[in-house]
């Protein structure tokens, strides 16, 4: 930006009767960036190249490239167009090949897919987003010690889905909430109809939280930066039989969609997927989870209120069960077809079983970093519930991510 008075070249002109011209340069078009990246549980170096007004209507193509901790290797490539001219709708066309290290289960999954995506604000501020994506997916690279689980859903399968996102944000600060609200639903339909593919299935979550300040005796609640937060994930995973039909025998979901629980940045003090059903040294997830917690963040003594340093206070817990097949009362694997009865029967006995005894449970105290780009958190864990062949982990963790619990 430049700033040209019209009176520049004489010192002496009255401030009334400056004229100020402002003239501002065009961003550049072209943006090549390199860094290192954190995520939730790993980190990444990458190579981004963003060209901005590819036709002259706001439009952008983007290029990445990436080599993670866990995420080996990853490529994608994003084409996303306003609409009708409008900022607040746009339609994005996007491809990806990456390759993921699995530990917990002994595996990787390949993937590779693509996926055309509708995005939308509201004017109450709410973001939408619709999209149809279509994956060739690989379980392979397995360890000697995999599963007969895992060996069972080793190879590929083809998934065709429709995902519909709906996000409302009303927190001061995504990393480090003081006050206000998140709401996050998502609800995936896999394989059903014309979708295809060989896999089918419906899955939902939803993942709330608030924060709300506390006051003390003579300070603000906004001045003391004591907040207390709680967080709520649950999802359901339900199998539907391939094709149109409702009332046919439909496959037991595969691990590469079940949901898995447990890490630093959900139900921390538990090993990465280290709730729910194992086999043998492999956590295998489960299709109906819960997870809940609360925390408490108080400003260290010297840092002040407005630091993103935070002492933090927590207790988290949760609970994550495969669907059982409850003709022959055991959990479901691959080839045990189940007849539509079965999976309703299933579903409903596996959300009672959540709540069937103390969730697992872990209570802690640590320190939170909310840098711009990351939330860090140091945590002494002390896991109070744990079930049979559940990993917990007793003592420190640390947690890098932008969602946690």
């Amino acid at each position: 930006m430049y700033l040209a008075g019209a009176n520049e070249s004489d010192p002496s002109a009255a401030v009334g009767d400056l004229n100020v011209s402002i003239v501002l340069a065009e961003a550049s078009r072209f943006i090549l960036k390199t860094g290192t990246d954190l995520g939730n549980t790993e980190g990444s170096a990458y190579g981004n190249l963003l060209w901005r007004n590819v036709f002259g209507g706001a439009e952008s193509l983007s290029l990445n490239a990436s080599l993670g901790t866990r995420t080996r290797s990853a490529y994608s490539a994003a084409f996303s167009t306003p609409i009708n001219s409008n900022p607040d709708l746009r339609a994005s066309v996007e491809g990806l090949s990456s390759t993921t290290q699995k530990p917990w289960a002994s595996h990787e999954e390949v993937f590779n897919g693509g996926k055309v995506k509708l995005d939308w604000l509201t004017s109450a501020r709410n973001l939408h987003s619709l999209n149809y994506s279509g994956a060739w997916r690989q379980v392979t690279g397995l360890t000697g010690a995999a599963s007969p689980t895992v060996r069972d859903d080793a190879g590929d399968t083809f998934k065709h889905a429709v995902t519909h996102t709906f996000t409302r944000d009303r927190r001061d600060n995504p990393l480090l909430p003081h006050s206000g609200y998140y709401v996050r639903t998502r609800n995936e339909l896999a394989g059903w109809g014309p979708l295809g593919g060989d896999v089918s299935f419906g899955k939902s979550e939803i993942d709330l939280a608030a924060a709300l300040p506390i006051p003390l005796p003579g300070i603000g609640a906004e001045r003391t930066g004591i907040s207390v937060g709680a967080g709520f994930r649950m999802g359901v995973l339900y199998p539907l039989a391939s094709g149109y039909g409702l009332g046919g025998p439909a496959q037991p979901s595969r691990i590469n969609d079940r949901f898995q629980l447990g890490g630093p940045t959900d139900v921390r003090g538990f090993k990465l997927g280290g709730l729910g059903p194992h086999d043998g040294p492999d956590a295998v997830g489960g299709d109906v989870f819960a997870a809940g917690g609360v925390n408490v963040l108080l400003p260290l003594p010297r840092a002040g209120p407005a630091s993103p340093l935070r002492l933090q206070l927590f207790a988290n817990g949760g609970r994550l069960v495969a669907l059982k097949n409850k003709g022959k009362g055991k959990e479901t694997g691959a080839g045990r077809a189940m007849e539509a009865g079965a999976v309703a029967r299933g579903i409903s006995s596996a959300l009672a079983e959540l709540g069937t005894g103390l969730p697992s449970t872990t209570v802690g105290v640590g320190l939170v970093y909310a840098h711009p780009v990351a939330r860090f958190e140091l945590n002494f864990s002390l896991p109070l519930v744990l079930r049979g062949r559940e990993e917990a982990r007793k003592g420190l963790q640390v947690g890098v991510g932008i969602s946690f619990l």
